[in-house]
């Protein structure tokens, strides 16, 4: 059976690590730290890799540890994020629930679900899981 959380998170923390210049694009490290609220209670460090050009930010991918309980079960598990953005500032951002990553009563977790960013600037999410 498929299971459908939703809920916001905020970014409580933002630390650029590197940025490497190159022609026509910007290549960027950052950590970021979050706190969810909603179907999935918890925090996560999440490293994410960008890109911006000129015409603003492009793409991004990363790896998220998240710890807190999702569906009224705790432990751990891993998202691995793919996010970008067409020429008409339109967002895409999704994530996968990394096979195997799931610890305590979310061992064997697998999902996928989807960042949006609210018009307020808030971030809401969705995920649909089987555990």
């Amino acid at each position: 059976m498929t299971n459908h959380a939703t809920g916001m998170f905020d970014i409580t923390g933002w630390e650029e690590v590197a940025t490497e210049e190159k022609t026509g694009a910007t290549i960027g490290r950052t950590r970021v730290t979050k706190a969810f609220r909603g179907d999935l209670d918890g925090t996560s460090t999440t490293e994410i890799m960008t890109v911006a050009t000129e015409a603003g930010p492009a793409a991004y991918v990363g790896i998220e540890h998240v710890e807190g309980t999702l569906g009224g079960r705790k432990g751990t598990f891993v998202l691995q994020h793919s996010a970008g953005g067409d020429d008409d500032g339109n967002p895409w951002m999704r994530w996968l629930v990394v096979a195997t990553s799931g610890t305590g009563e979310l061992t064997g977790l697998r999902g996928e679900g989807r960042i949006e960013i609210l018009e307020d600037g808030g971030h809401a999410y969705t995920l649909d899981y089987t555990l």
